[in-house]
């Protein structure tokens, strides 16, 4: 009985109250949703169970209540066992990246912080500032990876939150100037955020779905990208003004300042670090810069994958900056672990959304369409079930059936590569719309630094929404128009 008691303490006492009625109600009622209504139904309430679960991550990480109902749903034969591990392997890729790649951004972060401190002190103008992080996470995403960029921005913003927390508890600036501070940083960061869907669009190693569809049709780094330009440079165009815009009007609660002692405080850490620099600290700068180097160079030219070449990131960065402990390398996976096994919950829905087929009536519907129309449509479609689904998956989803029907001759040559540009685009730009759209977004929603800045769900979505509006529009138009 005091292990009873005890269960139920630590579940029903210390638990949110949406959670515990959330978790409740998912577990007795999907047998019942099963039983009534069938599997395609239950299917699609474990999907949005999984997406109440990320709306309330900064209340509860989602993996326990998402870890429930994926667990259910295999009990319940939703999925199998075996289609998760299937889903997984797939994506094993993925996973790799966020163990390694996350990790050894950690171990650049000197550098990062050094370049972008000076960046945000530099620039005056919000609005300035703001597009130069837009454009910069888009170039830097088109050579790299979309979630490699984020991991990078969240390094950096975690660097900005700690240097500002250690300047407030010396007494040296007010709460007043911390909120203040706080807004700013939560702007830039999904600027940034916005960026990354925007140059992972463009080329064939900015998104894993890419690379995908890439394969699929016989394009190469140019055909892909030269493909793709009717619609990715429109977009990326209406992206980076409706960047400006949002500053410049304050628009969906953009248009935070940074405040005059916030400013200075940044700039007097940055002032006493070079002061106090030894020659060791300016040597593991450069060997980081290094680094770096040999990391654009390695993800531009696809000489391995991402995680493979993260890990090698590991090994070159802690090899020369004399990081050779095991508690100081543990360190760097604390942030990337959590999320993988998140990652891997979230192919276990994936998996009840392959196995019951929860797609196909939008894909068959999407396919009776012809010519333009139908790449307009393929476009709204995959981006409208990218919002509430995985980006990569709705690709892979769609990609395949696209390529069945080719080779069934169903559809020629023209039309594959049509559709696989609405594909790629409508995966990649309506998906930016919920942060469960993309890795990149699901990994800053998770992540500490939202926590630390109060970036929820709900006001993600709501400064996402006037970039949904005008990269959505253009992309309907220039698919409608010029593919």
């Amino acid at each position: 009985m005091p292990v009873a008691r005890a269960f139920f303490a630590n579940f029903l006492g210390r638990a949110p109250g949406w959670y515990k009625a959330a978790v409740l109600s998912a577990l007795f009622a999907n047998p019942l949703i099963l039983f009534a209504a069938g599997p395609f139904v239950a299917g699609w309430s474990v999907v949005l169970e999984l997406i109440f679960a990320l709306a309330m991550a900064t209340r509860c990480y989602p993996l326990q209540p998402g870890g429930l109902v994926a667990i259910e749903a295999v009990v319940l034969g939703l999925t199998t066992a075996d289609g998760v591990a299937t889903e997984v392997a797939a994506n094993f890729d993925v996973l790799l990246l966020l163990i390694f790649m996350v990790a050894g951004i950690y171990f650049l972060k000197d550098m990062l912080l050094f370049v972008f401190t000076r960046l945000l002190t530099g620039i005056r103008s919000k609005t300035a500032l703001s597009v130069a992080f837009c454009g910069v996470s888009a170039l830097l995403s088109a050579f790299l990876d979309a979630l490699t960029v984020m991991a990078v921005v969240i390094t950096v913003a975690a660097g900005f939150v700690k240097a500002i927390e250690a300047v407030r508890q010396r007494g040296t600036l007010s709460d007043d100037d911390r909120e203040g501070f706080v807004a700013f940083l939560r702007d830039l960061l999904m600027h940034a955020a916005v960026g990354t869907a925007l140059g992972g669009a463009c080329t064939l190693v900015g998104e894993p779905q890419n690379l995908l569809i890439g394969g699929v049709v016989g394009w190469g780094f140019i055909e892909y990208a030269r493909a793709m330009a009717p619609v990715s440079a429109p977009v990326l165009a209406v992206g980076l003004a409706t960047c400006w815009a949002v500053e410049r009007f304050r628009v969906a609660g953009y248009g935070a300042e940074l405040p005059l002692a916030a400013r200075e405080a940044l700039a007097a850490v940055a002032v006493a670090e070079r002061a106090g620099s030894t020659a060791e600290y300016r040597a593991r700068l450069i060997a980081q810069l290094a680094v770096v180097v040999l990391l654009v160079v390695a993800l531009a030219l696809h000489v391995a994958e991402v995680g493979i070449v993260g890990l090698a990131v590991i090994i070159l960065a802690t090899a020369f900056t004399g990081v050779v402990e095991e508690h100081r390398l543990g360190k760097a996976f604390e942030e990337a672990m959590p999320f993988a096994a998140l990652i891997v919950v979230f192919f276990a829905v994936v998996s009840v959304i392959h196995e019951q087929h929860l797609f196909s009536p939008v894909i068959g519907w999407a396919l009776g369409f012809e010519g333009s129309a139908r790449n307009a449509v393929f476009y709204l479609a995959s981006g409208a079930l990218s919002v509430v689904s995985d980006n990569v998956f709705v690709a892979t989803v769609y990609i395949r059936d696209v390529q069945t029907a080719f080779e069934l001759g169903a559809i020629d040559r023209t039309t594959l590569e049509q559709l696989a540009i609405a594909i790629n685009m409508g995966t990649n730009v309506p998906s930016i719309a919920t942060p469960n759209g993309q890795a990149a977004f699901l990994f800053l929603l998770t992540s500490g630094v939202a926590v630390a800045l109060r970036l929820t769900y709900l006001r993600m979505v709501i400064a996402a929404l006037p970039y949904t509006v005008t990269m959505t529009a253009t992309g309907f138009v220039a698919m409608w128009l010029w593919v």
